[in-house]
């Protein structure tokens, strides 16, 4: 994520309410005690459905007679009559037949028919760094009061928009709606809103809640543009995807791939690639965690070239190192990625002796490496720093050696760059040429116990097997 820097400080806000819904009121009951608000007159020729209009700061509160989700052009309504604005937070009612207490918040628009509100095929334009502050704060401020907090998928109107919106609720019922301490929590939450600028995700897959993606923004660096469910999917051609992409400013597409069909995902696939979108999964999500999506995408492609399955880890010194660097604000383009090779063997006796220990290694070094398919790590490592790269390349052969070291007797011949193996193991072809049978007796002799067969002693030295064998460390800094 982005610094503080990024934040949209001087943007002007409207939140919109309506006379007609129970919770809006209650939200904007709040929004008035929490600030001092003064009354503005709006001409009624101008805008006939206002009711009253208050300003607070950069924030105005525009309260419509009729329901919001009728409200299709009112953001340019309101600039007609002299109240434009940058961001526009409908307080609204949740309504669900499971009656559950429930806070969310969500984008509109209709993938497919136009039930209520709105134009059919037609999406607003969302505001998903608003979503990831409004959902965050309610969560932080719903404690333990009986309330889940959660994005919704994209639907109802208004959906002819193009100022950035975004709808802040209280679920499920009439008891909820006039809660006065959840009135309190999201007109808290539309006050406090922040523009912090992060990756931005359009979702697929998953029930009406999303509640993967909801908690890839609690658990994660990212937001959500719009997001479709399973029950939405037969709505997503290249033209509805087109209108996600941008209408959403996003920067990436994820997949809740274990609720998808093979063929929803295969399409949802092309589309991100016919896009030049990455498609990630949720590990690659939450490894993004502390670092520049731009950084992300340039060692993603070089993992990507090694291994298309290849899962991208940030070890957490580059981590800080990139923090430090403010690589965010350099020209990617003139950087190149320095590519460090260990040789495979190396690797391969490290991660057969203790996988964990070379995970560690690695998480302490100042390197982007990657995971295999099955979750061993690759032999390839990256960064964008040579001294890093030869520094790293010295801690791993030693490192690597330290491990071997519990398993083996070893001995590195520095200026030859080659490793000397004995290994010293039990060899069950030997017992059993000795009449030991397989079973318990070979767990003893491997464990370094004796045995008796027919009053003879079979010591672990008699069934040991030595062998050597020498490798040349073929590493090398590209």
């Amino acid at each position: 994520m982005q610094t503080t820097s990024d934040k949209e400080s001087s943007t002007n806000i409207i939140i919109i309410c309506s006379t007609v819904d129970m919770a809006g009121q209650n939200i904007k009951d709040h929004l008035l005690r929490l600030r001092e608000w003064t009354p503005l007159e709006v001409p009624s020729s101008m805008v006939e459905d206002v009711a009253e209009v208050y300003e607070s700061g950069n924030f105005r509160i525009v309260e419509v007679k009729e329901h919001h989700i009728y409200q299709d052009g009112v953001d340019e309504k309101l600039k007609n009559a002299g109240l434009p604005c940058d961001l526009i937070i409908f307080a609204s009612k949740h309504r669900s037949a499971d009656g559950r207490r429930l806070l969310t918040s969500h984008f509109t628009g209709n993938p497919g028919s136009a039930d209520f509100g709105g134009n059919p095929g037609e999406l607003a334009k969302a505001a998903p760094f608003a979503l990831r502050s409004i959902l965050l704060s309610m969560s932080e401020m719903v404690g333990d009061i009986g309330y889940d907090v959660s994005m919704e998928s994209t639907h109802h109107g208004p959906s002819d928009l193009n100022v950035p919106s975004v709808y802040a609720e209280i679920g499920s019922s009439e008891s909820e709606w006039v809660d006065t301490a959840v009135g309190d929590i999201v007109a808290r939450a539309i006050l406090a809103v922040e523009q912090v600028k992060c990756p931005v995700a359009i979702g697929f897959g998953g029930g009406h809640y999303a509640a993967r993606q909801t908690n890839l923004i609690f658990s994660s660096d990212v937001t959500f543009g719009h997001n479709f469910p399973n029950y939405q999917l037969q709505n997503v051609d290249e033209g509805m995807f087109r209108q996600a992409v941008e209408r959403s400013g996003a920067d990436l597409v994820y997949c809740d791939r274990k609720s998808m069909s093979s063929g929803d995902r295969k399409k949802v696939s092309d589309l991100a690639a016919s896009f030049g979108l990455e498609l990630l999964r949720e590990s690659d999500i939450k490894e993004m965690r502390g670092v520049h999506w731009d950084d992300l995408r340039i060692f993603l492609h070089k993992v990507k070239e090694h291994d298309p399955s290849g899962r991208v880890k940030f070890s957490e010194g580059i981590r800080k190192r990139l923090g430090e660097a403010d690589l965010a604000d350099s020209d990617k383009d003139g950087r190149s990625v320095i590519t460090i090779r260990v040789d495979p063997e190396l690797i391969k006796l490290a991660k057969s002796v203790d996988i964990t220990a070379l995970k560690n290694v690695l998480q302490n070094s100042n390197i982007v490496y990657f995971e295999l398919e099955d979750a061993t790590v690759s032999n390839v490592f990256f960064t964008f720093w040579k001294q890093d790269a030869e520094d790293f390349l010295a801690f791993l052969v030693n490192e690597c050696i330290k491990i071997l070291k519990e398993r083996y007797d070893t001995e590195y011949v520095f200026d030859e760059n080659v490793l000397h193996i004995t290994d010293d193991r039990f060899n069950p072809d030997l017992a059993r040429k000795m009449g030991v049978p397989p079973g318990p007796m070979f767990g003893k002799l491997a464990n370094g116990g004796s045995v008796t067969i027919d009053g003879r002693v079979i010591g672990p030295e008699m069934v040991r097997e030595r062998t050597k064998k020498s490798v040349v460390l073929n590493n090398a800094i590209l």
